[in-house]
C-alpha cells in the first residue's frame, strides 16, 4: 500500500500523522510511504529523518494525497483539502464530524472511507486513539487556564496554588473521564481546590478513591453545575459522548453569574463544546471574553506541545495504520470490530449512528455495506 502523510494546515497544527519510526516499520513490511516536505518539522522530525527511515519526500500536498491509497493525518481536513478527496481513498485521522456537516458531505460525496480516531474502540470498549490526546488536553487545560488567570490575559489575577495566608484558586471540572482525571492531577499538583462533576456516581466513587478524597465530587445536575460555576476561578469542560455533539451543560446565564475574570477552558470544543457561550478558537487567536469571563476554546490544544503529542498519538494509532496497510481497509475493518467502529463514512454512506443523530441524517452500519 502507498501511505501518504501530508503536512497539517489547520492553524498552528504542528503534529504529524506518522513518525520516522513508523515509516521504518511500514517500509520494512513492504509498503511505500510518501511524506510531504516539512510535515514533521514542528514536531522535531525533519525530512532527513524520514528519508533515512525509508520515506519518499514529496513536494506538495496535492501529490501526497493524489498518489496515496491511504492518507494518515492528525486533524480533520480543512475546506482547502476537500478537493483532494476521491473515490476509494482511505482517510485515517481525527474527524469529529458531529459539528461539521460540510466535511461529512465532502467525504460522502467523494466516496472516501473515513476512519475516525475518536470512534475506534478496543476490546474493552474504550477509545484508545482518543485517550492519549485527552491526556494531553486535560493536563494542558489547567496549564493554559492558570496562564489565562493572569491579569495580562484578562484573568482575575489568581494564582491557582495560592501562598500561605491566601486561599488557593478553585478549579471546577465537568466530566470525570480521561480529560477530567488528567486536569485534576495538574490542578492538585498546583495546589488548587478541585471539584469534579459527573453523571456517573460510580465514576465519582472511583475519583474519590484515586485522589484519596482530595477532589470534591458532585453529582451532575443544573443546580450543582450553576453553584460550582459561580465559585470557580477556572472551569474545565471535559465532557465527551463519543461521536455526538457535546451537551451544553453550562448555560449563558450560568456564565453571566461567574466571577469576572474567571477562565473557561472548553476541551469539548472539538465536539461542539459543553459551554453555551463557547465557540472554536485557534492558537493564533485563542481566547475571547463573554460577560467578563475569559474563554479559551482552541480545537487542537495538543498542538501546543507537538513533540509529546505526536509521540503519544502515534504510539496508539500506528498498530492500526500497519493493520490497514497490510490487510487493506476492507479486510482490516471486517477482521477488527473495534476498527469498524471507527468507520464514519464508506461508499458514499454515513456509517456512524451518533454523527447521523447529531446531523439528522440517515445512516447504514458499515457491516451491511462491506
Amino acid at each position: 500500500m502507498i501511505v501518504g502523510v501530508p503536512k497539517e494546515i489547520k492553524d498552528h497544527e504542528s503534529r504529524v500523522g506518522i513518525t520516522p519510526a513508523g515509516v521504518r516499520a511500514l517500509t520494512e513490511a513492504g509498503h511505500k510511504v510518501l511524506v510531504q516536505t516539512g510535515a514533521g518539522d514542528l514536531s522535531a522530525f525533519p525530512d532527513d529523518d524520514y528519508q533515512s527511515a525509508g520515506a519518499e519526500i514529496v513536494g506538495t500536498a496535492f501529490d501526497t494525497w493524489r498518489l496515496a491509497d491511504m492518507v494518515v493525518k492528525v486533524k480533520e481536513p480543512t475546506e482547502k483539502e476537500y478537493g483532494f478527496f476521491r473515490d476509494g481513498l482511505t482517510l485515517f485521522t481525527y474527524l469529529h464530524l458531529a459539528p461539521l456537516p460540510a466535511l461529512t458531505d465532502a467525504l460522502m460525496n467523494k466516496g472516501v472511507t473515513g476512519i475516525a480516531y475518536e470512534t475506534v474502540r478496543d476490546a474493552a470498549g474504550t477509545l484508545p486513539l482518543l485517550t492519549p490526546m485527552s491526556e494531553v488536553a486535560g493536563r494542558l487545560s489547567v496549564q493554559m487556564g492558570a496562564a489565562y488567570l493572569q491579569k495580562e490575559h484578562g484573568g482575575r489575577g489568581v494564582l491557582l496554588g495560592g501562598v500561605p495566608g491566601t486561599l488557593p484558586g478553585s478549579v471546577v471540572i465537568l466530566g470525570g473521564g480521561i480529560v477530567g482525571t488528567n486536569a485534576a492531577k495538574m490542578a492538585l499538583g498546583l495546589g488548587a481546590r478541585v471539584t469534579m462533576i459527573d453523571l456517573n456516581l460510580n465514576r465519582l466513587r472511583e475519583i474519590d478513591d484515586i485522589f484519596s478524597g482530595r477532589v470534591l465530587t458532585l453529582a451532575s445536575n443544573s443546580y450543582n453545575i450553576a453553584k460550582a460555576a459561580e465559585e470557580a476561578d477556572l472551569l474545565v469542560g471535559g465532557v465527551l459522548i463519543p461521536g455526538h455533539a457535546a451537551p451544553k451543560l453550562v448555560t449563558a446565564a450560568m456564565v453571566k453569574n461567574m466571577k469576572k475574570g474567571a477562565v473557561i477552558v472548553d476541551v469539548a470544543i472539538d465536539q461542539g463544546g459543553c459551554i453555551e457561550t463557547a465557540h472554536p478558537t485557534t492558537h493564533s487567536d485563542p481566547s475571547y471574553v463573554v460577560d467578563g469571563v475569559v474563554h479559551y476554546c482552541v480545537t487542537n490544544m495538543p498542538a501546543a506541545v507537538p513533540n509529546t503529542s505526536t509521540l503519544a498519538l502515534t504510539n496508539a494509532t500506528f498498530p492500526y495504520v500497519l493493520r490497514i496497510a497490510s490487510q487493506g481497509a476492507e479486510q482490516a475493518i471486517r477482521s477488527n470490530p473495534g476498527l469498524a467502529e471507527g468507520v464514519n463514512t464508506y461508499k458514499q454512506n454515513l456509517t456512524y449512528a451518533a454523527v447521523a443523530e447529531s446531523q439528522s441524517r440517515d445512516w447504514k452500519p458499515v457491516a451491511e455495506l462491506l
